[in-house]
């Protein structure tokens, strides 16, 4: 028996000698010697029932149907049609501190499956795979899946579906008997993407209860399932989804799955989330080690396709005026690219849009003190473009079918030499030229024929995009990238190791943005997720929102603005500077802190902070998204502090709420002394709020 333990969860494996099962994943238990082990063996083996086999499965690892496993295989296969029974025995299975590495052979189907399972001090388990053919002729790999076992009291699951501008939608069902599958083949994870799946019981909320989740560090096609079997095996899976055909191996050869990601708490979904973060922030590379998120202002939506030095010199001059750091140009720069129907894969700067080129602006708003970043799309060209004139044959295509567009769009094959070095040259001379700390990177369509010379190659693309990403950054020492596609059509946990922010949403909508941001937290941290205020009146949703609760929308990521901040009024000016300020001041607790999601507040409203490691100070934000359902506000707690320290809470006026349904303010307003217990569970009333509005507090230890 090997026993993988942290802080607070365990997972024990069951070597028998021939085979190798998982038999539990959950909370953390205590040390195990023989005699307990003799003991939990026993508590764990299912009987054999009438109408079966003779034998009770268990969760086998590699779940073959040879050795009585009746759900999903993890590794499915054949050679040209046979071969396809698989029947592996345990080589070595070898535990190293809080890690366990295990090889399985199968010399009938002349494989070799090595599997490391690492239980982080964060108490992620990172499970990586390899698959190697050690036969003579080709094995035709249809998929390898990781999967886990999942308690009893596990009987709901969420997991998340979207479209653009409406990314990352919960839904939780129960789970029925059967298999409840998510499945992802846009060549990307894509909006509708589930980001991970959780299984969970049907009580638990944010600060309480169980779960166990399950994700890809994969941007490309996906498999997420949930299996509940009637011999009582309940399982949760994953891996990457792969096309016909798309990977063969000779002999000799291996496929290397994406890394699975998983975690289980019992501290609800919140403990799912800070767990993620704790493992994510600990990295050697995170973002925040370098230096803090800079403020950006990007120009999309104040100039579209318009450019114009003059328009653009003024908003820099208000940028600088309100305390921006970073200052980016979108899309239209480059080529023939007026509008969305042509230029895309020229990279070159246009002498219509720019006649001086870029160093005369770049250099103006560098001298304010702010960074320069710039917008490429090349992954993507147009047929009227001068590469796609000279390379019709350098896009993703069957053979003789040009594939319908997105966007006057068609992908560019990244599996090709050619293809590959135009893009990552003309990319790195526009860099050699110019002061360009900071790209963006869009990816505005999904995938309808990955294939190259006949073959489906969106594992290779995906690969190629990763190492772009790394050459680029590579050949120009601290630059930054961000992960766009179309919003938040590319976001997910391999990403975070090439990129280093996200365009969480095409959608600027406050409103809309509460739900996107709030579950695309759920395993992503903060620092990576952009966070914009947008214009006074939304150009995606066209509601006008007030500045307050535009900035408080956006404060909680790697905040930001989106919108010509020249229209800005003296108020909105006013507010942005204070935005900007506090931003600035705190973003160190913002992207470092353990996060807070309140379970009191339903239906209309949301609470949620983060709090300091140490527990000194809090920042917490209520949001009023809808009208309240009784005729009195709504009496709010604080969760997350140390119960015997007494805190400061204040309300940060400037850039809360300043207009209220209501005769006179509650008692306290707008500051009380109270300890971390009495926040908890005497809290606060709340004055009554207008809908979509909010209130920013700051608490502190005293």
């Amino acid at each position: 028996m090997i026993h993988l333990s942290q802080a607070r969860s365990s997972i024990i494996f069951e070597h028998d000698g021939d085979s190798l099962a998982v038999l539990y994943w959950g909370k953390k238990l205590g040390a195990i010697n023989e005699k307990s082990a003799d003991a939990i063996r026993s508590a764990l083996t299912k009987p054999a029932f009438h109408g079966g086999l003779d034998v009770s499965s268990s969760n086998l690892i590699l779940r073959e149907h040879s050795r009585g496993w009746i759900g999903h295989p993890a590794l499915r296969g054949h050679r040209g049609g046979v071969g396809a029974s698989n029947s592996f025995t345990v080589k070595s299975a070898v535990q190293k501190d809080q890690s366990m590495i295990a090889v399985f052979v199968d010399a009938i189907a002349g494989l070799e499956i090595e599997i490391t399972y690492t239980l982080t001090p964060s108490d992620i388990l990172l499970m990586d795979a390899k698959v190697t053919n050690t036969a003579e002729g080709d094995y035709f790999l249809d998929h390898f899946l990781y999967w886990l076992p999942l308690a009893e009291q596990a009987n709901e699951v969420l997991d998340f579906y979207g479209h653009w501008t409406k990314e990352r939608q919960p839904q939780r069902r129960s789970i029925d008997y059967g298999l409840l599958t998510r499945e992802g083949f846009e060549g990307r994870s894509g909006h509708d993407y589930t980001i991970t799946q959780v299984a969970l019981n049907h009580a638990t909320g944010f600060r309480h209860g169980e779960a166990w989740s399950l994700a890809m560090a994969w941007s490309g096609n996906n498999i997420h399932h949930v299996e509940r079997l009637i011999d009582g095996h309940k399982s949760i899976g994953a891996g990457e989804y792969l096309l016909p055909g798309e990977v063969i191996l000779k002999k000799g050869e291996s496929y290397v799955a994406p890394r699975a990601i998983a975690t289980f708490s019992d501290r609800g979904l919140d403990g799912v989330t800070n767990n993620h973060y704790s493992w994510i922030r600990s990295r050697s590379n995170h973002i925040t080690k370098v230096r803090p998120r800079p403020l950006t202002l990007n120009m999309w939506e104040a100039v579209y396709f318009n450019h114009n030095e003059e328009g653009i010199r003024t908003m820099v001059d208000k940028a600088a005026e309100i305390g921006v750091e970073r200052v980016v140009l979108d899309d239209g720069w480059f080529g023939s690219r007026r509008n969305d129907r042509a230029g895309l894969g020229d990279w070159v700067v246009s002498k219509d849009a720019w006649p001086n080129g870029l160093g005369p602006i770049i250099k103006y708003i560098n001298d304010k003190g702010i960074e320069f970043g710039l917008w490429f799309e090349g992954e993507m060209v147009n047929r009227d473009s001068d590469l796609y004139r000279a390379h019709p044959d350098w896009i993703l295509q069957e053979p003789g079918r040009l594939p319908i567009e997105g966007r006057w769009q068609q992908v560019l094959d990244l599996t090709k030499e050619g293809a590959y070095n135009h893009v990552l040259n003309q990319v790195d001379a526009v860099l050699s030229e110019y002061n360009i700390a900071y790209i963006k990177w869009d990816h505005n369509r999904h995938l309808t024929d990955p294939i190259s010379d006949g073959r489906p190659v969106v594992r290779k693309q995906t690969e190629a995009i990763y190492r772009m990403f790394d050459e680029l950054k590579n050949r120009h020492p601290g630059l930054e990238i961000e992960s766009c596609s179309s919003g938040g059509g590319r976001i997910d946990l391999g990403m975070i190791e090439h990129a280093d922010r996200f365009w969480t949403s095409d959608q600027n909508d406050p409103l809309e943005r509460q739900q996107i941001q709030r579950w695309t937290g759920l395993v992503i941290p903060p620092e990576f997720l952009g966070t914009h205020v947008g214009p006074t009146v939304g150009h995606q949703m066209h509601r006008t929102h007030s500045i307050s609760f535009r900035a408080l929308n956006a404060l909680f990521g790697h905040a930001g603005i989106e919108w010509n901040i020249s229209e800005a009024d003296a108020k909105e000016t006013q507010t942005l500077k204070a935005y900007i300020a506090f931003y600035k001041k705190h973003r160190d607790l913002l992207h470092s802190g353990t996060v807070v999601r309140s379970d009191e507040i339903v239906g209309n409203a949301q609470l949620y902070g983060t709090v300091s490691l140490d527990k000194k100070e809090a920042i917490f934000t209520y949001m009023q998204l809808t009208s309240l359902d009784n005729f009195g506000p709504l009496l709010t707690t604080f969760d997350g502090l140390d119960k015997e320290t007494t805190y400061r809470i204040t309300v940060v006026e400037d850039l809360s709420a300043d207009d209220f349904i209501q005769k006179r303010a509650p008692g306290w307003w707008p500051a009380l002394n109270l300890t971390g217990d009495q926040l908890a569970h005497v809290g606060l009333q709340l004055p009554v709020l207008k809908p979509e509005s909010g209130l920013l507090f700051h608490i502190q230890a005293l």
